[in-house]
């Protein structure tokens, strides 16, 4: 019953927002008030992230006065609800900011069309060339842009400089392995008392998105190719899972909640923390003056190249109104230009997807010389690789049990990995589009 009823409210949403054509064209201007409704989760959240991104609405509505940008907060796990809600009342949102897992869902439950169909050519390519095309890729699916790539991050080795000094440790020589993480790790937790390393990767509020980086800096890959059948327990994925149980059996790798792990780092009780990029501005913060904060690339298995998995958001093009989706688009320019990724960039620890704005001494050069530690970021987005959004209606269940498998493979020492690993990867498949 419970399918057929998602069945039913998906048809109910497709028939509301399939009234108008989605091959109308884009108005060319903006010549009437309009009011855009943002739905965009970094305003849900108190800190540098929901301020930035008020400071982004306020210059934009400064600037176009006939375009009104009204941001909504709407936390991550509700945008789709939210959303869904809106649509059946016949008043949805015009943008929406979407965590890049759950893009193609989005698009294919609420018919939403993908960018190439909705922006000018011309503009878009001029738009675009301006930007990392690593980066652009993130918004595809299986070759559409669903959504522009906005705000992201790569994963960051962060480390407690004093620590590494107090442990014997070289602070100018952070580990670049896990071989080498394990070795670090335990060595502070023996010589300081402290927690060796914690990371992201598990736990309410992680996504899968470090998760898959990770089991792609081994070789493997969480989901077949075809989009059909989830892989997360192969050779490759099962033996980077025992490698983090390895170093977690020592006691040196806890399993602490994201939000704990960010407090106990932050109080300069950790010594190494491997997370997103964005929370840099908040520990930048903590260290000063307390302890020195230091930076570092996503460690490697052996010889193998790192695969640094972004985490991030995309934007979506809602409404189908001409002149909306001209102001939409103005909008949307605005906060992934140069001055928007300043914005971005500087004020909450995201990466900027413009080397123009990098290299500019009216954006981000003077910026970069002062905060040495963001680069870390910048050298990683060569080797950058996408968070493949899963498959079908069923994908938060499948990421779930995959998550919480390999959760317990690593941290319960009394489970058999490849067992467990191969036992969960079956019931994901049955949960998979037939």
């Amino acid at each position: 019953m419970k399918r057929i009823s998602w069945l039913i409210t998906i048809i109910v949403n497709i028939i509301l927002f399939s009234t108008v054509s989605f091959a109308e064209q884009m108005a060319k201007s903006v010549d009437e008030k309009v009011t855009i409704r943002w739905h965009n989760y970094n305003l849900a959240y108190a800190g540098a992230g929901r301020e930035a991104t008020e400071e982004l609405i306020s210059s934009f509505n400064a600037n176009n006065p006939n375009i009104t940008i009204e941001g909504v907060a709407v936390p991550v796990p509700e945008m789709g609800s939210r959303l869904q809600a809106e649509m059946l009342a016949g008043d949805p949102p015009d943008i929406i900011q979407v965590i890049l897992s759950d893009i193609s869902f989005i698009a294919d439950s609420y018919a939403l069309p993908s960018l190439d169909e909705i922006l000018p050519e011309d503009e878009a390519k001029d738009h675009f060339s301006g930007m990392v095309q690593t980066g652009l890729e993130l918004g595809k699916v299986q070759g559409k842009m669903v959504a522009l790539p906005y705000v992201f991050s790569t994963p960051v080795l962060f480390y407690n400089a004093d620590i590494f000094r107090e442990a014997g440790l070289d602070p100018n020589r952070p580990p670049a392995t896990w071989s080498e993480i394990k070795e670090t790790a335990i060595q502070i937790k023996e010589k300081t008392g402290n927690v060796g390393f914690l990371a992201g990767i598990f736990g309410p509020g992680a996504f899968d998105w470090l998760y898959q980086g990770i089991i792609k800096s081994n070789g493997g890959q969480v989901i077949s190719d075809d989009r059909k059948k989830m892989t997360f327990a192969s050779p490759e994925g099962i033996e980077a899972m025992e490698i983090l149980r390895d170093i977690a059996s020592t006691g040196a790798f806890t399993n602490v909640p994201s939000t704990n792990a960010q407090e106990n780092f932050a109080a300069g009780k950790v010594g190494m923390y491997l997370q997103t990029s964005a929370v840099q501005a908040r520990m930048v913060k903590a260290a000063k003056g307390n302890w020195e904060i230091r930076a570092s690339k996503m460690p490697s298995f052996g010889s193998k190249k790192p695969a640094p998995t972004n985490s991030g958001s995309g934007l979506m093009i809602v409404t189908k109104d001409p002149v909306k989706r001209r102001a939409a688009w103005e909008f949307i320019k605005h906060v992934t230009s140069d001055y928007g990724y300043t914005i971005i960039a500087s004020k909450i620890g995201y990466v900027p997807l413009r080397m123009s704005a990098v290299e500019s001494e009216n954006y981000l050069a003077p910026w970069y010389r002062e905060n040495p530690l963001a680069k870390v970021n910048l050298e990683q987005l060569k080797d950058l690789s996408q968070w493949v959004p899963l498959a079908g209606s069923n994908y938060v269940q499948i990421r779930q049990i995959m998550m919480n498998a390999s959760e317990e493979a690593v941290f319960k020492q009394n489970i058999n990995v490849a067992d467990h690993l191969k036992a969960a990867e079956k019931r994901a498949n049955a949960l998979m589009p037939k």
